[in-house]
């Protein structure tokens, strides 16, 4: 149930996009996370820090597109998204000497400091050239090409990404250590 409320808003973009156009696909966007952000709030009485900020951005990025009626904005607004998280990632690490993912992840699983910061450096390429993708596609096809790989290309290359950083992740994992959850 939480991945699909995670994909909320991408899968009606897309649902909106086939039948309406970017614009009414970039407004139905909007709602959509305003939407998810405030069931989040109300059902855990807290919405994480990433997730405040993907809402600033489609606000951003999806008003400019709207108020200027060009769909540059919102084509902007994945690799924006994706260059903040890597870049974050970064800061973490080079200015507060802290590893973010370990600080978020780490009482789910104890892995050595080389694995943290391996996963740490992975993640932060992984972003960095996801948004280079993402201009890549915006700008060198139709829009309803880089619709389709905002949802399954983006979406695709993210869970190959985290089946092979669980493989990666998998040999650090004793034989009677059980996930938490």
């Amino acid at each position: 149930m939480k991945i699909l409320l995670d994909f909320f808003p991408i899968i009606l973009f897309f649902a909106a996009f086939k039948v309406w156009g970017i614009y009414v696909a970039t407004a139905v966007a909007i709602g959509a996370t305003v939407l998810q952000i405030g069931w989040m709030y109300v059902k855990n009485g807290k919405v994480e820090p990433m997730q405040w900020l993907s809402l600033a951005v489609i606000v951003l990025f999806g008003g400019a597109t709207l108020i200027a009626h060009n769909d540059t904005f919102i084509k902007w607004k994945p690799t924006v998204l994706y260059w903040l998280m890597g870049g974050a990632l970064l800061f973490g690490q080079f200015v507060f000497h802290k590893n973010l993912l370990k600080s978020l992840m780490g009482a789910q699983m104890q892995l050595p400091e080389a694995a943290w910061r391996a996963m740490n450096w992975s993640w932060t390429l992984f972003f960095g050239a996801m948004g280079v993708l993402n201009l890549w596609v915006a700008f060198n096809f139709d829009t309803d090409t880089w619709v389709s790989f905002k949802l399954f290309g983006g979406l695709g290359l993210m869970a190959l990404f985290v089946l092979i950083q669980a493989l990666y992740l998998s040999r650090y994992m004793k034989a009677d250590e059980q996930p938490k959850p």
